[in-house]
């Protein structure tokens, strides 16, 4: 067979369908686009299922971690407490071991023995209340407003409740005040505020006057608030306004310190004269003595040099007064805290010439 006869054959073989025999068959198969959709739409829910059981894989898997993690805490946790108890019942034995030593050591009684409701209960109640019986308790402790009976309660606990309930009756319970700023001072009517000219020197005396300065300093503060209360709506919300009022809220603050000094009754001598002056000079409406009063206790007499104290190696003339004592020295400089309340005190001070003016205009501090 020649070559032409050769290619001629398989360009005959190249151009015929691959599907001729199949067509000629007549077995081809056609699929509707139902069938196509539907196949398509069990393979995405095979999917599916596959994604979810993986997912539900992993979720069992970190349920059974953090389950494993809880126990292994647990675990610790009861381990931790277990020692720590372990440690505070060593602790517990050994200071009873020395107790026991130190009592046999210098004759004492030996320590009775706790009996397993006492150690349920706790300490061992006084001689008291050890004789009480179930009614009286019950009794008592209705009189005394509490509950008869509470759950879980044995009789040695309902006596101890109403041995605590009597201590709490005993013990003196201060009352502070619902002034400005709370103390627990008794305050003063106003006709009893006027402040001796000497400091007494007795106890109750010092105690009297502390009340009638905290009383004198509560009652301006009460007037103040009042006064900035009583203002219209567009004075207090200026910009004057509120400066007004945060000065109220700050001297009112910054005599905190002052009034926990007159609780206590340690206030200084040095400070403590100075103040009684300014507070008398002002319940007497003489306003210019007061605030004279206030700066001698805030700048003092010491000598303040001002210039040249030394050329050279010769000092000036009378350089020594500069240092020769400390009673003229300035408290207003010495802490933080009393430099803000003697401010306060001035502050009252302005407040109060404008409240109760003087009869003598000479007396209106500039």
């Amino acid at each position: 067979m020649d070559f032409a006869s050769l290619m001629a054959k398989e360009i005959s073989k190249a151009k015929s369908p691959p599907n001729a025999s199949k067509r000629s068959s007549g077995s081809e198969k056609y699929l509707k686009r139902s069938e196509l959709e539907a196949a398509r739409l069990a393979e995405y829910n095979a999917e599916q299922e596959r994604l979810q059981k993986e997912r539900e894989q992993r979720a069992e898997r970190k349920r059974k971690a953090e389950e494993e993690d809880a126990e292994r805490n647990r675990e610790r946790e009861e381990k931790r407490r277990r020692l720590a108890e372990e440690s505070r019942k060593k602790r517990e034995a050994e200071a009873e071991a020395k107790e026991r030593e130190r009592r046999r050591r210098l004759g004492l009684p030996e320590l009775p023995t706790p009996t397993p409701e006492d150690s349920k209960e706790g300490t061992p109640l006084g001689d008291e209340f050890a004789d009480l019986g179930e009614n009286e308790v019950i009794e008592k402790l209705r009189e005394a407003g509490e509950p008869a009976r509470l759950f879980g309660e044995s009789h040695k606990g309902r006596v101890k409740r109403y041995r605590r309930r009597v201590q709490r009756s005993l013990t003196p319970q201060q009352q502070v005040s619902d002034g400005p700023i709370p103390t627990t001072l008794v305050l003063v009517p106003e006709a009893e505020m006027k402040v001796p000219a000497t400091l007494p020197k007795d106890e109750e005396g010092r105690k009297f006057l502390f009340r009638q300065l905290a009383s004198y300093f509560t009652m301006i503060f009460k007037e103040w608030e009042v006064a900035l209360a009583k203002r219209d709506n567009a004075v207090k919300h200026s910009y004057q306004g509120k400066q007004a009022y945060n000065a109220m809220v700050q001297s009112r603050e910054n005599m905190r310190p002052l009034f926990k000094k007159f609780e206590k009754g340690d206030l200084e001598e040095s400070i403590l004269e100075p103040v009684v002056e300014i507070v008398r000079n002002a319940q007497e409406r003489r306003y210019v003595d007061a605030n004279d009063g206030y700066l001698r206790l805030s700048i003092g007499k010491a000598a303040w040099p001002i210039g040249v104290t030394m050329v050279g190696i010769h000092e000036r003339s009378a350089r020594e007064k500069l240092h020769e004592s400390d009673k003229g020295q300035a408290h207003i400089m010495s802490d933080e805290i009393t430099r803000k309340f003697l401010q306060s005190i001035k502050r009252c001070l302005t407040f109060a010439q404008v409240r109760w003016p003087p009869d003598d205009q000479l007396q209106l501090m500039g």
